[in-house]
């Protein structure tokens, strides 16, 4: 999702640097976002001058120093795992000034989990975007007991500048809003493939034409990553030791095999300048 939260602020006018420490995810970024500008530009939905600005805002680099040294905003779209975030964000809280706000676009993590690896517990917190991020508005700010409202306000400013829709959730909680509904969905068509109910088919045909949802269980998962899936649940079953947050079976299969859906994996770090930030 990185590369695309990276497009989304350059688009609003955002100074952005996108970092990966893997080359082809990086190279795999840059050829998206320059694709990306142009088919905007050729189906009409973009003029050629704000694809032209767009892309002058942003800037890709392999170098975490270079991304986040002058940073102001920080927005971490890594693994879901714990430990390495955690290590990730105090390599931030090193690198960054002292003013930098420091999010994490975790879906699950809470950022109370992260902040104590930092000196700056207030200016640690969750801002979840949704998959895809250039077309889903909604974004998720937590205001967890550790961050200060400072830091809530411009969060919630930076998403409207961003053209997003976000929600304040007043307290922690796993899954958040979002995923707490979907979460449920989600775990009764896996219980019910994994029974042999029905097919993986028939159960996103029965979702979408008895519920009324825009795509089926299955077709999420496959779309935001049977490792997401995979990562997320061994995080709560590690936490919890209660067997029944272990991953489906169907889950593990497909992630030992490898059949991770049509997502790929991206980790990004986005940095936005202050004065972008701040501009009326």
């Amino acid at each position: 999702m990185g590369h695309q939260i990276a497009l989304c602020a350059s688009l609003s006018g955002y100074k952005v640097k996108c970092t990966d420490t893997n080359p082809d995810i990086l190279a795999k970024a840059i050829s998206f976002a320059d694709n990306y500008l142009k088919e905007r530009v050729i189906k009409g939905k973009l003029s050629e001058e704000a694809a032209n600005q767009a892309y002058e805002n942003i800037a890709f680099t392999s170098n975490i120093e270079d991304a986040a040294a002058d940073a102001d905003l920080v927005i971490e779209a890594i693994i879901e795992k714990l430990d390495i975030k955690r290590t990730l964000f105090a390599d931030l809280d090193r690198i960054c000034p002292a003013h930098t706000i420091l999010t994490t676009n975790s879906s699950y993590i809470v950022s109370s989990r992260i902040a104590d690896a930092t000196n700056r517990p207030d200016k640690v917190c969750n801002m979840h975007f949704f998959n895809p991020a250039l077309v889903m508005k909604l974004v998720e700010v937590v205001k967890s007991p550790h961050v200060s409202d400072e830091t809530v306000e411009v969060l919630m400013n930076a998403s409207r500048k961003m053209n997003k829709t976000p929600v304040l959730l007043h307290k922690e909680i796993y899954g958040f809003l979002v995923n707490r509904f979907l979460q449920a969905t989600r775990q009764e068509a896996l219980k019910l493939l994994d029974m042999g109910v029905a097919s993986f088919e028939d159960i996103d045909i029965a979702v979408k034409n008895g519920l009324g949802y825009p795509m089926g269980p299955f077709q999420l998962i496959d779309l935001t990553g049977i490792d997401l899936a995979y990562h997320v649940g061994m995080e709560k079953y590690q936490e919890s030791g209660d067997p029944a947050d272990r991953p489906s079976p169907t889950i593990v299969e497909k992630y030992t095999k490898g059949e991770w859906g049509k997502k790929q994996v991206k980790d990004f770090i986005i940095t936005i300048p202050k004065q972008i930030l701040t501009k009326k």
